[in-house]
């Protein structure tokens, strides 16, 4: 190795190993676009009730205040889980308890955030439910880490 490391060496590993690191980011992505997404996620079941439900949760600024599968607020509990926290992965019982719950807000018991009342109708609160349950049977790695979110 009696040579010299010269500007030229230094540009070629550079150049070389930015293409090597480009394409590299590229193949994964197009893997994980076209391999492991459609394995991951249920977008076979996406209805116009899902989409509804979506805009339920947009629409009220829900994750102003809970988080859905990690991305949000953390004042109100993680939602990914609540159709099999609190309704057994039954879609009966889950719809039964989001009307419930959602008719009792505020509770207005002393020392506890409060979620106000948003007076939706009981298709949105169905179709905010039908959303949650959809939601909860993504492939997200077992987030969040325990049941109670």
């Amino acid at each position: 190795m009696a040579e010299r490391f010269t500007k030229s060496m230094a540009r070629n590993i550079y150049l070389g190993g930015s293409a090597f690191f480009v394409l590299l980011f590229l193949a994964l992505t197009l893997d994980t676009q076209v391999r492991a997404m459609p394995e991951r996620d249920n977008r076979d079941q996406l209805t116009d009730q899902v989409v509804r439900g979506k805009h339920v949760w947009e629409n009220n600024n829900c994750v102003g205040c809970h988080s859905l599968m990690g991305e949000g607020a953390y004042f109100a509990p993680e939602l990914a889980n609540v159709f099999n926290r609190r309704g057994d992965g039954d879609s009966e019982v889950f719809q039964a308890y989001m009307n419930a719950w959602m008719n009792a807000m505020p509770t207005n018991v002393p020392g506890r955030r409060q979620m106000p009342n948003f007076n939706l109708t009981d298709e949105e609160i169905e179709d905010l439910a039908v959303f949650l349950e959809w939601t909860s049977k993504i492939d997200d790695n077992d987030w969040p880490p325990n049941i109670e979110g």
